[in-house]
């Protein structure tokens, strides 16, 4: 099995036939709302919106909605929104949390606070699917979002949320590609020095339930005659289900490559806290924020 677009995601939460509680910050904003509406008119979900109440009834009303069928719960700042959302999981009030109009730092802060967050201790990482028509199946580009230099140790952590995700979705043993420029191990690119480190720690079963491959470059990950032609064989090799990048930088670009040249479209969730969190960019389109509340649907527990 292989998951080939963004309808799968539908599939997925169809299938479970549980309403999913979303937690939503900075609600008052169209194209949130819309794709709240979108995947509650589908009974998916159930939505709690945080917010300036006015503001939110006002929004809600332009948009053709009544205010007094939806639970509001008012917040007078940003850091509130973040705040009481978090709340709310801890509280077991919602599995999932869908950012609005509010900056990401006003949604993660809370989460991740030592003391009164809902982290599990371990990496938390963006996983953002990419649905492309020059690939045969969706695919992952990670972390491009929240691990600016990670160590090995943190890329291990990275892999690893990318696999529970893939586990949540039904796939097992997923194919990770760590990128590098070049495919040999080069002491002066730390990138190629991590990537061969994290094939050999999978090959020992300290990273499990995937395959790993690196260091390998881009093309040679997704195309399957480039790596022929070079000679580099694996089964990774032109059929990655996962890209590793190796810092932010190059994750945010290749992403948005990807979404700016290559026609695709992208779901894309924080995983390794107590519930997925969805915190796509304010300018993202209602579509995006819908797919990514899928993904974020189909992987909460």
């Amino acid at each position: 099995m292989a998951l080939t677009s963004m309808q799968d995601f539908l599939e997925i939460v169809k299938g479970k036939k549980v309403v999913k509680s979303v937690a939503v910050p900075g609600a008052a904003d169209d194209h949130v709302l819309e794709a709240v509406f979108e995947a509650e008119g589908m009974g998916l979900i159930k939505a709690i919106l945080i917010d300036k109440e006015e503001e939110v009834k006002k929004v809600l009303t332009e948009l053709g909605k009544n205010p007094a069928d939806y639970e509001i719960i008012n917040a007078e700042t940003p850091e509130e929104c973040g705040q009481i959302a978090v709340e709310l999981v801890k509280e077991g009030r919602a599995n999932v949390i869908l950012k609005g109009l509010l900056e990401t730092k006003d949604v993660l802060k809370p989460v991740v606070n030592k003391e009164t967050g809902i982290g599990l201790g371990g990496v938390m990482s963006i996983v953002a699917f990419t649905e492309l028509p020059a690939y045969h199946k969706l695919l992952v580009v990670t972390d491009g979002g929240m691990m600016t230099y990670p160590t090995v140790e943190q890329k291990a952590g990275i892999i690893k949320n990318a696999v529970d995700c893939y586990k949540k979705l039904g796939i097992e043993n997923p194919k990770i590609a760590c990128v590098a420029a070049v495919e040999k191990v080069n002491p002066k690119m730390p990138e190629t020095v991590d990537a061969a480190e994290l094939k050999k720690m999978n090959e020992e079963g300290i990273i499990k339930d995937c395959i790993v491959e690196g260091p390998i470059s881009l093309d040679l990950a997704v195309n399957a005659d480039s790596a022929k032609r070079k000679k580099y064989d694996s089964p990774v090799a032109g059929d990655a289900d996962v890209i590793l990048v190796p810092n932010i930088q190059v994750g945010n670009v290749a992403h948005k490559s990807m979404l700016q040249f290559g026609n695709g479209k992208m779901a894309g969730v924080v995983i390794g806290a107590k519930c997925p969190i969805v915190i796509n960019s304010r300018g993202s389109s209602a579509e995006e924020k819908f797919d990514s509340l899928l993904l974020a649907c189909a992987v909460a527990d």
